[in-house]
């Protein structure tokens, strides 16, 4: 009863306060935002971080570059002489061409970065034109669903009268007209009492605040993990990425460095694919809470509520029409398609199949936290 009390005082509190703080309490309780600003700031500052210790191991991948350049020297030195090969300049050049790139080699990173950064700043340009108006559209539905509870709790205390004044009248009629009355009595009181019992607000708003904070959280992490998978993976490929280069000047590891680029690139655009999936989960779910905002104005009405819609509306289980719900799960479950949908763009299969390892996991934890929602 203590949380029954503490959502219903709740929304009176939201009924009865300014916009302004309205707003400020919404924010405090979900989030200034379906993402949150700051966890956003903050992994992408975390990136910027990490990505300055990219000279661990520079100092280790110059002397293994340098024994493995003496290494091919020897090979190509020994076919020449031999008779095997003829002399060409060209491939002589390569190793010294690929210690370059190791000397510059946060130089050589940011450059290949750069294609995908720009990728980033559009989408998140697109996503962020979104988001003002999702969050103002988030708003007034929470003001409409406490308009609704408000109703709801004004007919359930109309109704509390009610069966109190029948009561009384009831116990205090005359036992001579008491059996010629019941019947008759028990026409006009059985619909209160239906109504009553179909207008429990307190368990509804629990599990109407507990289903969108699941659906929301939900989304929130499966995109938090997304981009903290790219800065892992992004991290390990910066830092260990030299031994690649070095190891690459032998023949038989010549496509470890292309390799890695294309690990590195496909890494790097998930962030810019990231932006542009929720950009589209934007479109969704500015779809859901215009139709659900629509709705609850049809509920409050100008005129009045209408006690057969919100009788119907209170029989649903919970103050809430799904769609929102619904929409913040799906994008959940498409935030989860990122890691393949770079591989799309850059072909490699050591990120899918170590972003396949992680999805399997993050699905886990979806099907478990559905099974939540399924059983709330």
């Amino acid at each position: 009863m203590g949380l029954l009390n503490l959502f219903t005082g709740t929304a009176g509190f939201f009924a009865q306060s300014t916009p302004d703080s309205f707003k400020d309490t919404f924010n405090f309780l979900q989030g200034n935002g379906v993402y949150e600003e700051g966890m956003m700031h903050f992994l992408h500052e975390m990136k910027n971080t990490i990505w300055t210790h990219y000279d661990a191991f520079i100092a280790d991948a110059q002397a293994l570059a340098a024994i493995f350049m003496l290494i091919f020297f020897a090979i190509k030195s020994y076919e020449m002489i031999s008779g095997d090969k003829q002399l060409e300049i060209m491939p002589l050049l390569r190793p010294f061409g690929l210690t370059m790139v190791i000397l510059w080699w946060s130089i050589f990173t940011r450059i290949l970065a750069y294609p995908t950064d720009l990728v980033e700043q559009k989408t998140s340009a697109m996503f962020d034109g979104s988001q003002s108006e999702i969050n103002d559209l988030r708003l007034q539905r929470a003001k409409l669903m406490v308009e609704v509870s408000d109703q709801l709790l004004k007919v359930q205390a109309e109704t509390e009268t009610a069966k109190t004044e029948a009561d009384t009248w009831y116990e205090n009629a005359w036992e001579s007209v008491r059996s010629s009355v019941k019947e008759g009595f028990s026409e006009v009181w059985n619909p209160i009492v239906e109504m009553r019992n179909r207008l429990q607000v307190g368990l509804q708003l629990l599990a109407t605040s507990l289903l969108e904070t699941l659906a929301i959280w939900l989304l929130r992490v499966c995109t938090y993990i997304i981009f903290i998978i790219q800065i892992i993976f992004s991290t390990i490929l910066i830092i260990l990425g030299p031994f690649s280069v070095a190891v690459s000047i032998l023949p038989a590891f010549r496509d470890s460095f292309s390799t890695w680029i294309a690990r590195f690139i496909s890494v790097n655009l998930y962030s810019g694919i990231a932006y542009l999936v929720m950009y589209v989960a934007s479109l969704f779910q500015h779809y859901a809470l215009e139709a659900e905002i629509t709705r609850y104005q049809e509920l409050v009405g100008t005129g009045g509520a209408s006690l057969e819609k919100l009788g119907w509306f209170a029989g649903n289980g919970v103050l809430s029409f799904g769609m929102v719900i619904v929409t913040f799960v799906i994008g959940a479950l498409t935030m989860l398609t990122v890691p393949s949908i770079s591989t799309w763009i850059v072909s490699t299969s050591g990120v899918s199949s170590a972003a396949s390892s992680m999805g399997r996991g993050a699905s886990s934890m979806t099907r478990v936290a559905g099974q939540m929602m399924g059983g709330l």
